[in-house]
């Protein structure tokens, strides 16, 4: 099989990119609050031929550390939070191939409503739609949507695997030729081609009739990035995008293996299921200049950035340790976010009890973590070492700052690696699912 890479742009609606101290670099956009800010970085990435453009999302401005918001404001550590759907909408406008992503929560958000929202989205962008399954893993957020704490990790899994099924349900409740509208006869459509879903579980009721009809592609891509062992077996039944986080080809390939075992485990093909890894590139023209355009980035991290990131992602607040002060057996099990984090921290590090200072040494927290640094060359080498020694089937690209960040990896990467024949010369179709080499979404193959 001729393999081309999958490429997705990484896009938080803020005032930062992913990397929270993106908003200092000298060439950042400021007005993130704009339709137009979106739409050059939309159109970027789709000169680039970028398979998608997809929205992070959390349902809360860090305030973990010191259980206070002032300082996340202060140093303006992704404190704007919008809409990601609206923002998308703005960047379809602009584009017409370019897939379209964001995050939806299924701990608090209901599944009609997600399910009206995508499909909605995918209609009206000629199916390019994919939303971003995740089941939401810090207070913060539990508190702006009316709860006292985050529900426990595996319980959130496992509302969230039925939420999928109320989702899915209601998008293959209606058939592709539903929908007649024929004045001349007066008939809208078949009524018999359109079901009620009448679900009742343990966690959700929905009886429907669904109120959108089919896309193109028959409903939005499923994206998804577990990494906890819960969170894999969830990636494994439902997810067709995947996003990874490796540090090293050998830790991909491990991931890799792990993964598309367990889409097969679950009856499904695992070549309909693309594995990308998240990844820093800084690009120029030439490997020096790269490595200027770098030496300037590393200077805009703060200390703060990390610990009030690390106590976001781990929901622990880093402000009640010593920077030096080992973490207790009893304050490591009590981590309730990203425990793949900690436990990386832990492999990383070699130490049972790692301290403040090591969580941030080793997590990359707040930094970008293992940029790929140089000119198309040394880029194009980093990114064809993971995907031909089969670590990731692509990439998701993490901006250090925009729009220049991405404006570089179109000028200057993308052209090396179409050269060498890793990746596309143009799109393979109209919708997302045609893009990504994936059939149309058939009623009821997920079941």
């Amino acid at each position: 099989m001729d393999r081309k890479m999958v490429m997705v742009g990484f896009l938080q609606a803020q005032n930062c990119t992913n990397l929270a101290s993106s908003w200092r670099h000298p060439a950042s956009r400021t007005d993130f609050t704009s339709a137009d800010y979106y739409q050059e970085i939309a159109r970027t990435l789709e000169r680039g031929k970028f398979h998608l453009a997809f929205f992070d999302d959390r349902l809360s401005m860090p305030d973990r550390y010191g259980d206070d918001h002032v300082h996340a404001v202060e140093n303006g550590i992704r404190v704007v939070k919008m809409d990601p759907v609206a923002c998308m909408m703005a960047m379809a406008m602009v584009t017409t191939r370019l897939g379209l992503g964001s995050t939806a929560s299924t701990t608090y958000y209901e599944p009609f409503h997600v399910a009206r929202q995508f499909q909605t989205v995918d209609l009206l962008s000629g199916g390019r739609a994919a939303w971003n399954v995740v089941t939401s893993l810090n207070d913060g957020e539990a508190l702006n949507m009316g709860r006292d704490a985050v529900l426990e990790h595996d319980l959130r899994y496992d509302r969230a695997d039925e939420f999928m099924e109320v989702v899915l349900g209601h998008w293959d409740s209606w058939d592709d030729d539903a929908i007649i509208v024929d004045k001349a006869t007066g008939r809208f459509g078949d009524g018999h081609k359109v079901r009620r879903l009448n679900h009742r579980g343990e966690h959700f009721k929905s009886r429907g009739p669904f109120t959108v009809p089919r896309s193109p592609q028959g409903h939005p891509v499923i994206m998804q990035a577990g990494q906890s062992g819960r969170g894999r077996r969830f990636a494994g039944r439902w997810a067709e995008l995947i996003f990874s986080s490796v540090p090293s080809v050998a830790a991909g390939q491990a991931v890799y293996k792990q993964l598309k075992d367990e889409v097969a485990a679950c009856g499904r093909n695992p070549d309909h299921v693309n594995i990308c890894n998240l990844t820093y590139t800084v690009a120029a023209a030439t490997k020096m200049e790269a490595e200027d355009k770098m030496a300037l980035i590393e200077t805009l991290p703060l200390e703060i950035d990390a610990l009030s990131l690390l106590s976001e992602a781990l929901n622990f607040d880093f402000a009640t340790k010593g920077m030096d002060e080992a973490f207790s057996d009893v304050e490591l099990a009590s981590i309730s976010g990203l425990q793949t984090m900690r436990d990386r921290v832990l492999k990383a590090s070699g130490k049972a009890n790692p301290t403040v200072r090591d969580f941030i040494t080793f997590s990359g927290r707040a930094r970008p973590h293992g940029a790929i640094v140089g000119g198309p060359k040394e880029v194009a080498d980093g990114l064809e070492a993971q995907f031909a020694a089969r670590a990731c089937d692509g990439f998701v690209i993490a901006a250090t700052h925009v729009p220049g960040n991405y404006v570089d990896f179109v000028d200057h990467v993308v052209p090396e690696l179409q050269r060498r024949g890793l990746y596309h010369q143009g799109y393979a179709g109209t919708t997302l699912r045609e893009n990504l080499g994936l059939p149309k979404a058939a009623i009821g193959d997920w079941a």
